[in-house]
């Protein structure tokens, strides 16, 4: 798997949220991932594979959005992630887009396989720039990357996609053979923390592991370099 990641110092805040006394469903932090991109990308399978830790092959198209929870423990921090999974179909674009508003976080997906799906990318991102909030953390996703032999889309153009947009990261995952999903969305989980005011004790412990990834980190300037 291949990732490039960009960081620097415009950390705006977001408001912490906590659930008061200490129950099953307690946490410190709550954050709302929206998850985007044309249909049959594979959203679905990835937010399966982060919630269960299952991929089911054939999945009927999302009417709409769909939404799931799970919560991480990061540096000892209860995080509860909500992912809302939207419909990639044309006709249902009014209805996702109001779930833009609220979300810290997007990650914009696109299948290795089909180029059109690469090139829908700037439209997806256009659409959380135009419906979100202005502090949104944005994440390229290169879904299907155990398809090695159909590859369509070169890692190096998501790279250079992601440098164009400002996003945090461009990664390369499998819902099927889970490899980096569980990573991506530890990825932005450390990022909107560090936006909160966390200070992230290891960001190479070993509940975030990219395989064959280089991070990459800066003190202002803004350091650029893709483990292609």
């Amino acid at each position: 798997m291949q990732w490039c990641r960009w960081a620097d110092n415009r950390r705006p805040r977001l408001l912490r949220q906590s659930a008061g006394p200490e129950t099953e469903d307690s946490f410190d932090f709550l954050f709302k991932i929206i998850l985007v991109g044309d249909s049959d990308v594979g959203k679905t399978c990835l937010v399966q594979r982060f919630k269960s830790g299952i991929f089911i092959e054939k999945q009927q198209n999302t009417i709409g959005v769909d939404f799931t929870v799970r919560t991480l423990d990061i540096d000892g921090k209860k995080v509860k992630i909500q992912v809302w999974d939207t419909a990639g179909q044309e006709r249902f674009r009014t209805i996702t887009q109001s779930y833009y508003r609220s979300a810290h976080g997007a990650m914009v997906a696109y299948d290795i396989t089909r180029p059109n799906t690469f090139e829908s990318v700037s439209h997806w991102i256009r659409e959380v720039e135009q419906f979100g909030a202005a502090s949104v953390v944005l994440i390229l996703i290169g879904n299907k990357s155990d398809l090695h032999a159909e590859r369509q889309v070169l890692f190096e153009d998501a790279c250079t996609l992601a440098e164009k947009n400002n996003a945090l990261a461009a990664l390369e995952t499998s819902a099927k053979e889970a490899q980096n999903v569980e990573a991506a969305f530890i990825l932005m989980a450390r990022e909107l923390l560090a936006r909160n005011g966390m200070s992230i004790i290891n960001e190479n412990s070993s509940d975030f592991v990219l395989s064959n990834s280089t991070a990459v980190h800066s003190d202002g300037a803004v350091d650029k370099k893709c483990n292609c």
